[in-house]
């Protein structure tokens, strides 16, 4: 508790999921959120979703932080240097940002070749998944460097090491979830000489408010959807990456990570957090031994 007490953070893209989690998990470190999205209590995005950053700014407030809600379309440079200029007034520092912009789950198109692709939908996609997250870096990153210590987590799905060897089953998916860490890998030269390191950073398999949805569960009741698919026994809170990211802010000697690729249930072993629940899902150690190697869905010794 309190081991970010008075550490500016930006969440961009905390409306909800991983970045609903990660915000919460940084106010109950003690820090101040600003939380971005397009999905307002007066306003929706083309997800047309119930969940609004004025809500994600609530939890953060009530996580023991102080959230802060400020509608942003990352797409819009005009929008993210309004945002840049409203830090730095606010508080003259940046700390920590993570890049948790996403907007892809309604346009991929899964198990499709790419002469079969929707353009529209894929180039829309890299907008929204990699433009994004480049606009919001650069207008960021000068306030981020005014002092030593700064941290980018750069949020995408899958480890370099897993992506290298796992085509992600839609040209576009797979191109902007590699491009993320290549970003965070770029970062990290570049920040190297301001003392502020960059990492990518996947979470599991997540247990997200559309995830839920699609196994027809809530949170408290999540285990039915193992009569679904098994493995789903392997899944995460959003809590969990955000307990990753806390971890990694409040570490000291963070830099020894400097554009590496992570995981969640990685840094859980190295930090000893747990998730909600008091496990440590290591999903992607899972999937390589036991779900794509054939074997019964058994979570004994990877939670």
């Amino acid at each position: 508790m309190n081991a970010l007490a008075n550490k500016v953070a930006l969440v961009a893209g905390g409306t909800r999921g991983a970045g609903r989690g990660i915000a919460i998990e940084l106010g109950a470190g003690g820090a101040i959120v600003y939380v971005t999205g397009r999905t307002t209590r007066t306003e929706t995005s083309e997800y047309n979703r119930p969940e609004t950053i004025e809500e994600t700014a609530e939890l953060v407030t009530k996580a023991g932080g102080k959230g802060i809600a400020v509608q942003t379309d990352h797409l819009v440079p005009e929008q993210v240097e309004a945002l840049a200029n409203k830090i730095k007034s606010d508080h003259g520092k940046l700390d920590i940002l993570v890049n948790d912009i996403w907007g892809g789950e309604l346009l991929t198109e899964w198990h499709v070749p790419i002469w079969e692709l929707s353009l529209e939908k894929g180039f829309r996609l890299l907008r929204l998944a990699i433009d994004t997250h480049l606009i919001t870096n650069h207008y960021l990153l000068p306030l981020l460097i005014k002092q030593k210590g700064g941290l980018v987590v750069e949020v995408t799905d899958g480890t370099k090491a897993y992506n290298d060897t796992h085509y992600r089953l839609s040209m576009f998916y797979d191109l902007a979830k590699s491009s993320i860490i290549r970003i965070a890998e770029g970062l990290a030269h570049e920040l190297a000489p301001h003392h502020c390191t960059a990492v990518s950073l996947t979470p599991g398999w997540l247990r997200s408010e559309m995830m839920l949805e699609v196994f027809g569960v809530t949170e408290e009741t999540w285990r039915d959807g193992l009569k679904t698919d098994p493995h789903f026994a392997i899944s995460e809170t959003p809590r969990f990456i955000g307990r990753a990211i806390t971890a990694l802010a409040a570490d000291g000697d963070r830099h020894r990570w400097n554009g590496k690729s992570l995981s969640s249930g990685e840094l859980a072993k190295v930090y000893h957090f747990t998730d909600v629940d008091g496990s440590q899902p290591d999903c992607f150690r899972y999937l390589l031994e036991v779900q794509e190697a054939g074997k019964p869905a058994d979570v004994s010794g990877y939670r």
